[in-house]
């Protein structure tokens, strides 16, 4: 399926032809297919009267939009949100440009109180989507394409390939299962394009979903280390409130485990408790897995995190923060965390 265009594409397109740009350099640079912008601009395309009483062929994205307006209406003469075009236009910004869920952007209404002429369901957004109803949005450019969450099956305990580092996380109080107690992380590594030895140290808070994402030099024990050390710095002597426990896999990366533990105040002063996974469990650290799915609809698998910014990193960890979640009742984890950290 073609991607669409939204009402902001029609102004970058605008703006490109009066640069004397063509039109496989105008798809170029709104990364669509070149016969995107050639229907475009055969849609949006008027006969303009100059002062000098001739003629020319120009482009008008107000006329492009209310063909599409005309389309949407033709095509919703039996939906629900018929000529509803504010929420058709909430709809698309959140998930087309801004990569919120269906479900997600029905909870971000809820949230923010806001009203439009027509309710509908997240089965309606995705019956839309199917029809394609709305511009720029196709089940292949939702995050997770419609499906629903695998369910783990238990699997035979395997042998680690390395003793763990520190106590197994059948050790680990229960109530950090529950969820119910603040300041329990998951930690993980996200790794970059082969052959790069730069990644990313991730931390996912358990019962908020706050996530912190750091640059690493490599995967060593000693940038682990380093970064948790960092981190310390940041937090100062609240972190062993904030950090209660941090559970790893069996990863190399994490096999210093009294270098992780020990705080940077004191040699003989624990800043956290580390804990270890079961070999080949992943749905032991969740909420990791379920957040790293996130960060790699931004940094997909082989970038060179050396071409990467701080900046940038940084911007992904707040869309991730301030996304709206399902699982919290649609609030963020920024808003969740901020709460639990100012009681810290």
């Amino acid at each position: 399926m073609h991607k669409h265009l939204t009402w902001t594409d029609r102004l970058k397109i605008e703006k490109a032809l009066k640069e004397g740009l063509k039109p496989c350099k105008i798809a170029d640079r709104l990364h669509v297919h070149n016969t995107t912008i050639y229907r475009e601009l055969k849609r949006g395309t008027y006969t303009h009267l100059n002062s000098d009483l001739t003629t020319e062929e120009r482009y008008s994205p107000e006329i492009a939009e209310a063909r599409y307006r005309e389309n949407l209406a033709a095509k919703g003469g039996e939906l629900k949100i018929g000529s509803d075009y504010e929420l058709a236009a909430f709809i698309e910004k959140k998930i087309g440009e801004e990569g919120f869920s269906p479900a997600a952007v029905l909870g971000e209404i809820k949230r923010l109180g806001l009203t439009f002429k027509t309710q509908i369901s997240e089965k309606t957004i995705y019956n839309y989507i199917d029809k394609g109803i709305f511009y720029g949005i196709s089940r292949e450019s939702l995050p997770e394409k419609g499906k629903r969450k695998r369910k783990y099956e238990k699997v035979e305990r395997k042998k680690a390939a390395r003793t763990s580092a520190g106590e197994s996380i059948e050790q680990r109080d229960p109530e950090v299962d529950e969820r119910k107690t603040f300041g329990h992380w998951e930690g993980d590594c996200v790794c970059g394009k082969k052959k790069t030895k730069q990644a990313l140290f991730v931390l996912s808070e358990r019962l908020t979903r706050q996530e912190i994402i750091m640059k690493i030099p490599d995967q060593t024990a000693a940038s682990i280390v380093a970064a948790l050390n960092k981190l310390e710095r940041r937090y100062g002597k609240r972190f062993s409130k904030i950090f209660k426990s941090i559970t790893f896999d069996n990863g190399s990366e994490f096999a210093d485990c009294a270098g992780i533990e020990r705080s940077i105040y004191g040699k003989n002063r624990k800043r956290t408790k580390a804990y270890y996974c079961h070999p080949y469990s992943a749905f032991e650290r969740g909420t990791n897995e379920n957040i790293n799915k996130m960060i790699r609809r931004f940094l997909p698998k082989g970038t060179d995190f050396r071409k990467v910014t701080a900046a940038y990193i940084l911007r992904v960890e707040t869309w991730i923060n301030n996304y709206p979640r399902e699982i919290l009742g649609f609030a963020s984890s920024n808003d969740l965390f901020s709460a639990h950290l100012a009681a810290a």
